[in-house]
């Protein structure tokens, strides 16, 4: 592929659609407002009904805005139907023709731009190649796995050379275990060739393995953009931080804040935590602990009771409770440290650059 990749923009898009039931309009999507760098990989994440299939089909043409305008490059787009935007769209369900042959359904798009016999053949080779679907030319889409089928649906999208590469929850029908190696070789193929792709999907941890960025979606606005480290460690929200891995919330009152350290009250004793803006002394924040932030011991910043300790190889599980909050905690590699059962009393603590203040 020798075609420059394009980048997308959104310039206050809206999209109003009507409930069935009271007749009210309502927006499934408001004001949003992005710019996607041509040659990244961005997702939309959120919870079902947030917005970012809606999303995903303007910039495809299959849903016109309401309000708003879509650019691909310097091209507004909105008045183009899909066949005439430089996109390409790869399916949940794959959309494959199951009476064609790997090679037809490969080759379709290419035969409808009317290319000639030699450079199709040589398009269609390449790029069966690329997805590791070469040899299965003849084979019918009914005799490939739902692996197999997923990277003929990649291939025929890849093989019109499109600017930009939409892909509307791909791995959703796959079991665990091949989706882990499906979205490996989508994110390979993709730097590859150095494609734009802009990629749907509810699944976090999907999101946070193949993404450049991240558009978190809720109720039809962005909650929050940024890198997957970004998001993780720095949420905009409860929300956010609660919906990207898992997250402990422990109420505190700020006691001081000088730069981005401040001194947080937590159940009666003081903490040192980073905040990425000021934070005035008095107010009532939330403290944002991933699990694997938090160390046990025999002493520590805050008491705590065992109720649950639970061995899970790469790490020893615990709830434990402080005061009336309970709090989750995977400590890694346990092997060589003290292990609490439940009933134990232990402290739990934190390094202060790895809570975030709310």
């Amino acid at each position: 592929m020798d075609k420059v990749s394009k980048g997308v923009r959104l310039e206050h898009i809206s999209k109003i659609y009507q409930n069935p039931k009271t007749k009210m309009d309502f927006y499934a999507v408001q004001d949003v407002s992005l710019n996607i760098q041509p040659g990244s990989f961005v997702t939309l994440l959120g919870p079902s009904g947030c917005g970012k299939t809606t999303t995903l089909r303007m910039i495809a043409g299959f849903e016109s805005p309401d309000e708003g305008e879509i650019y691909l490059g310097e091209e507004p787009i909105n008045e183009l139907t899909p066949n005439k935007r430089d996109t390409a769209m790869v399916f949940q369900s794959y959309a494959l023709f199951p009476h064609y042959n790997v090679y037809d359904n490969v080759a379709y798009g290419l035969r409808l731009r009317k290319v000639s016999k030699e450079e199709l053949d040589q398009r269609v080779q390449n790029i069966l190649q690329l997805v590791e679907m070469d040899g299965m030319e003849n084979r019918m889409t009914n005799q490939l796995s739902g692996g197999q089928q997923q990277r003929v649906a990649l291939a025929r999208a890849l093989v019109v050379e499109p600017g930009v590469l939409l892909f509307d929850e791909p791995l959703s029908n796959l079991d665990a275990k091949l989706r882990v190696s499906m979205r490996t070789e989508i994110r390979r193929i993709q730097q590859k060739l150095g494609i734009t792709a802009i990629y749907v999907t509810h699944d976090q941890s999907e999101a946070m393995s193949i993404s450049d960025q991240i558009i978190l979606m809720n109720q039809g606005v962005i909650a929050q953009m940024g890198t997957p480290m970004e998001i993780y460690y720095h949420p905009s929200s409860e929300f956010v931080a609660d919906f990207i891995g898992e997250a402990n919330f422990l109420e505190g009152q700020v006691i001081s804040s000088q730069g981005r350290l401040c001194r947080v009250l937590l159940q009666g004793r003081e903490a040192l935590v980073e905040s990425d803006r000021p934070m005035e002394p008095g107010k009532d924040c939330k403290i944002v602990l991933r699990p694997e932030a938090i160390r046990l011991g025999d002493e520590g910043l805050l008491p705590c009771k065992v109720e649950l300790s639970c061995f899970m190889g790469s790490y020893q599980n615990y709830h434990v409770r402080v005061g009336e909050t309970l709090v989750k905690i995977a400590d890694n590699c346990p092997i060589n440290k003290k292990i609490y059962a439940a009933g134990d009393t232990a402290y739990m603590s934190f390094d202060k650059e790895c809570a975030h203040l709310l």
